[in-house]
């Protein structure tokens, strides 16, 4: 799960066009309370496709759980577990949370519970926007002013216009996770359609810049399409590995602000 959150909030942070430095009141059009997108997991190799798994983003509405104040804050849950025969030798159950601000979107606190095979991993981030830190259950780091996690990341970035996106465009930003402040260089690649069960939809197509390392074997190893209206929805998504290549596609949605609009029949 937390590779498939990577993929669609890495990627999505690139909607942002200006850069944003101050806990300005963002305009949101793009989700609300209620909204629910469902995904595919599974992994393409040369002798086809394997179901790996399952991903749920959803968006609910919490009152004065971690503000201290009034405030009504939007709670972002992105869910991820294996499916059939890849639960005998990997298991995963993975839950992310994140409890943000529904005027500036940015977090609060972000909670993790990760299992998978034998690795577990619990962890609380708590950030701390005027002392521009943020406290884990391990350590406290310093972070820039607006920083996000890998869940808030994916809401926040969709809030923004990209009308003017040229393309090879390049974009810079920074997330918290594991006790470390990351940047990505991010690079839009145009737009196309893609084909989904409901018809195919225009879509934004988006990748960030990774480290080489063990697993991803290329500069730009990631891409996910969004869908090219106000509510940028991820529908579709890959990461390639050393063999072969992890991909996401959206199977369910609900609650969104506008509806998608799909093409039923090729032009």
């Amino acid at each position: 799960m937390m590779r498939i959150c990577l993929l669609i909030s890495v990627i999505i942070l690139s909607l942002n066009t200006s850069g944003v430095f101050a806990q300005d009141v963002i305009l949101n059009q793009a989700f609300k309370t209620g909204e629910k997108l469902e995904y595919r997991v599974y992994y393409q190799s040369g002798i086809g496709n394997v179901t790996a798994g399952e991903a749920i983003l959803t968006v609910e509405e919490w009152e004065e759980q971690y503000t201290g104040s009034d405030k009504t804050v939007f709670h972002l849950t992105g869910e991820g577990n294996s499916t059939g025969v890849f639960n005998f030798f990997f298991k995963v159950r993975d839950k992310f949370q994140s409890f943000v601000d529904q005027q500036t979107l940015l977090p609060y606190v972000f909670l993790r519970e990760t299992r998978e095979g034998k690795f577990k991993k619990d962890d609380k981030v708590t950030f701390d926007r005027e002392r521009l830190t943020a406290v884990s259950t391990s350590k406290t780091k310093s972070i820039p002013v607006n920083v996000q996690d890998v869940i808030s990341a994916i809401y926040y970035m969709r809030t923004f216009k990209v009308s003017d996106f040229d393309a090879d465009s390049m974009f810079y930003l920074n997330f918290f996770l594991d006790d470390s402040v990351y940047t990505s260089a991010i690079k839009f690649q145009g737009r196309g359609y893609i084909k989904t069960k409901w018809g195919r939809i225009l879509c934004l197509k988006i990748a960030p810049m990774m480290a080489t390392g063990d697993i991803f074997a290329d500069k730009y190893p990631m891409f996910v399409w969004v869908s090219d209206d106000e509510n940028h929805v991820p529908v579709m998504g890959e990461s390639e590995v050393i063999v072969g290549s992890i991909k996401m596609e959206l199977i369910e949605y609900s609650g969104l602000v506008k509806p998608l609009k799909f093409v039923k029949k090729e032009e």
